[in-house]
């Protein structure tokens, strides 16, 4: 979402929280299409209505494995249903090729793999911190997402000046 929306004037800087970071055309659809073998594929439940859930059963594993158990049966159970049409929402131009950008990888994540986050970060030319920790690396580790987004507002200021 940033990727585009990071477009906008009020926008100084990105900060990429284990996430998609597409180039111009692309979509999470292209970005997913071919998974190199081995990785982890997310246990992403057929359409329903038009929208994508994760398998409330394997939610954990996938996107929590350092989430409390509690918390992440709660996260499974709450879980927000993604567009299938968001799939194949295509860039037009990423912010990330005019602003500047940081990138937390996780490096335990099974949602988006490593080697993904990394190949993403570094064309994006992100500043680049990585965490071991799962795709929810926000719940699991607030404290390490908080201080790379205090370190982006700090770059992103001193950039603009």
């Amino acid at each position: 979402m940033i990727t585009e929306a990071g477009n906008d004037p009020k926008v100084a800087g990105l900060v990429y929280i284990t996430a998609f970071a597409p180039d111009k055309g692309e979509s999470v659809a292209t970005l997913i299409k071919d998974p190199p073998p081995g990785a982890p594929v997310p246990p992403i439940l057929p359409p329903q209505d038009g929208y994508l859930f994760l398998d409330k059963a394997k939610f954990p594993a996938s996107f929590g494995a350092d989430v409390d158990t509690e918390k992440a049966a709660f996260m499974a159970d709450s879980q927000v249903p993604w567009g299938v049409a968001a799939l194949s929402a295509k860039i037009s131009e990423p912010a990330w090729r005019a602003k500047p950008s940081w990138y937390l990888i996780a490096t335990d994540d099974k949602m988006i793999p490593p080697d993904a986050q990394r190949s993403m970060s570094k064309r994006a030319g992100s500043t680049v911190v990585g965490v071991k920790g799962s795709h929810a690396i926000y719940v699991s580790q607030p404290g390490a997402v908080a201080k790379l987004i205090e370190e982006a507002a700090r770059g992103a200021k001193a950039t603009a000046k």
